[in-house]
């Protein structure tokens, strides 16, 4: 905690008009008259607005003195974040030739009365390639594939799977090009209906060729029920989709393939046939960013001097790989510079500037006079005159590029045949440049662990300064017998933006690999030698609460128990649950007497009759016996998964 700065004169204006007139009273007893109205009033006044602003200015100074000292040590806020999410380009219809996204291609969510619309930018390209049915190759029971291209172009009935379909049956379509990152379109016309599946969750898994083997596609629609019935299937297949040769045919391949059941899953009695297939593309996906990409920025002209600052016109500016790409004119041509942290190792040839990413000041090496007299230059120093310009960096960022999914709907710059746009995850990584109050209670904990991780709250620390858009970070002392002896535990909780109603989704909750690994490679170049490191996310613990509730007399029963159940996922929510609404505490067990007293504070709530815990498993749904507590383990976060609350309404 940050040290309380002196008050070095608490008096105001008030004060300093009381002080005089006690003063007047003193040493001129005559003046007797001491109303507002009177012109010297008005010139005591006058000075105490004057002597109130000094005094302002005075309890400035330990502000100032304490932010020259952050900034000597090299505090500096850490700027803005921005959110990112994929957005899918839906066509109006099948086309003949590709449809591409172009880098900058603007999306937004419609603006609402009060608040301005969010931009996201597309920071990658998108070709939509048209795609059709080349071949049709079942494989069942592990047996070589076989071709059933003729039989399907005859208008045979071709079996999907064999005759007693088994897991890893499958059946393969060829498309005549790969289509990476887009939405294909398989219609499937069957005869056979009702072959013993659930289907709205047939076991069965679709999945795409690539250059890492067999990729999961998701699954957007499956109008057969399982190939229940003649329908579509609309599959977003992942990027890497290539085409190889399988059954004898060259295509690139997308395939249904029969997966065990589980919990009680319905399986296939019979195969389901297909007697016609076609495919085609009608839509793709790509990444967008909360940022404004400013290219080619004339910033002068170097002065060919050792130190020279200057700065960007915009800022704050987002963090990016490199967060910014300058460039000089050197013998006709525009030559590179790299953004380094600090001038530590950049030697006098080095062309290595410095970015403040908050402020947009960029600066280059310094001069510093050696203890022998001489002068070394850290890193190169541009020639005099020299154009100077930023070639691409990005603006903007922030928490309000955490929007919802589906949020984003509006498509700013126009691209032909495409017809909508939407976001089918939450935009999640956006994150408020750092507040000077928060930089100062950083900093003795920067200051102490000095890039180096030894107890667990440096690891929290240095894990924080590696992912910033993480919701949550903690710390543990790993277990020997799980990660070996020495070992120190990371949990990651990323950031999560609930659907409509506030709901989270247990898929949200999983950190993303690229997060996990810029964590993981952070923290191993400071830990100690001989410590054990492991970074994952916690185990979430599933949990059902089952209620029974009185409302009062003329309370309509199902605002009570939407009141209810909001109430309830807005308690156990890992990221803004709990009594501080910080979130749910790591390790902290939930009991039903808490849960009674949130239900009862909702409002239209008479009695709360009766309350329940149940343990569940959010993948499969499985839930355990009623209890009065559930325990956590310190790594464990508790997970609201589909609350049930009946309300008894009181017409007497």
């Amino acid at each position: 905690m940050a040290l309380p700065s002196p008050n070095l004169d608490d008096r105001r204006f008030q004060h300093f008009v009381d002080d005089a007139k006690r003063y007047i009273q003193q040493r001129a007893p005559e003046w007797t008259d001491h109303n507002v109205s009177d012109p010297g009033v008005t010139l005591v006044e006058t000075v105490a607005h004057m002597a109130d602003q000094i005094v302002y200015r005075l309890n400035r100074v330990p502000e100032k003195n304490r932010l020259a000292f952050l900034d000597l040590v090299g505090i500096t806020l850490f700027p803005p974040a921005a959110a990112r999410t994929d957005v899918t380009f839906w066509l109006s219809a099948p086309q003949e030739e590709p449809v591409g996204i172009e880098v900058g291609t603007e999306v937004a969510t419609a603006r609402v009365s009060g608040d301005e619309a969010i931009v996201f930018a597309v920071e990658e390209a998108l070709s939509m390639v048209p795609t059709s049915l080349a071949n049709l190759v079942t494989q069942h029971g592990g047996a070589s594939p076989t071709d059933r291209t003729t039989d399907l172009a005859e208008g045979e009935d071709v079996q999907c799977f064999g005759e007693s379909p088994s897991p890893g049956d499958c059946m393969l379509f060829g498309l005549d090009a790969a289509a990476p990152r887009c939405a294909v379109v398989l219609e499937l016309d069957s005869r056979v209906d009702g072959v013993g599946v659930d289907p709205r969750r047939p076991p069965l898994v679709w999945e795409a060729w690539s250059d890492q083997g067999w990729l999961e596609c998701e699954v957007e629609r499956d109008g057969t029920g399982g190939l229940n019935r003649p329908g579509e299937v609309v599959l977003h297949v992942p990027a890497g989709h290539v085409a190889s040769r399988t059954g004898g045919r060259q295509a690139a391949w997308v395939r249904c393939r029969v997966v065990e059941p589980t919990g009680g899953q319905p399986f296939y009695a019979q195969s389901p046939t297909v007697r016609s297939a076609a495919a085609f593309t009608i839509g793709g996906t790509t990444s967008a960013v909360h940022a404004d990409t400013r290219y080619d920025e004339a910033l002068g002209e170097a002065t060919g001097l050792p130190g020279h600052r200057l700065r960007l016109p915009h800022a704050p500016v987002v963090g990016d790989d490199p967060p910014l790409l300058l460039q000089t004119a050197e013998d006709d041509r525009w030559v590179d510079w790299e953004v380094v942290p600090h001038f530590a190792a950049s030697g006098p040839r080095d062309r290595h500037v410095t970015l403040d990413a908050t402020t947009g000041e960029v600066a280059f090496g310094p001069a510093v006079r050696e203890p022998d007299g001489s002068l070394r230059q850290y890193g190169r120093v541009a020639p005099q005159g020299a154009p100077i310009r930023a070639r691409r960096y990005r603006v903007g960022g922030g928490r309000a590029g955490n929007v919802a999914r589906g949020a984003v709907r509006v498509l700013r710059t126009s691209v032909p045949y495409v017809a909508e746009v939407v976001n089918r995850e939450s935009a999640r990584g956006g994150v408020d440049g750092e507040t000077v109050e928060e930089a100062t209670v950083r900093a003795p904990v920067t200051l102490r662990a000095q890039e180096r991780a030894v107890t667990l709250r440096d690891y929290e620390e240095l894990a924080r300064r590696a992912a910033p858009e993480a919701a949550r970070i903690t710390c543990l002392e790993g277990e020997e017998g799980e990660h070996g002896a020495y070992a120190v535990r990371v949990l990651v909780v990323p950031q999560a933006v609930p659907d409509p109603g506030g709901r989270l989704r247990f898929e949200q909750l999983v950190p993303g690999d690229a997060l996990l690994r810029r964590v993981t490679r952070h923290l191993d170049e400071r830990r100690l030698i001989g410590t054990r490191l492991a970074v994952g996310p916690p185990y979430y613990q599933g949990i059902t609460v089952v209620a029974t509730l009185h409302a009062f007399r003329g309370q309509e029963t199902d605002r009570v128990r939407r009141d209810a159940l909001d109430a309830l996922y807005r308690h156990l929510d890992p990221l803004t649950g709990g009594a501080e609404r910080t979130g749910w505490p790591f390790g902290r067990p939930v009991q039903a007497g808490e849960v009674f007293a949130v239900l009862q504070r909702v409002p239209g709530v008479e009695l709360v009759d009766e309350v329940a815990l149940h343990a569940a498993d959010p993948l499969t749904g499985k839930r355990g016996e009623g209890t009065e507590r559930m325990d956590l383990r310190p790594s464990a976060l508790v997970f609201s998964f589909d609350h049930r609350v009946r309300v008894i309404g009181d017409d007497a």
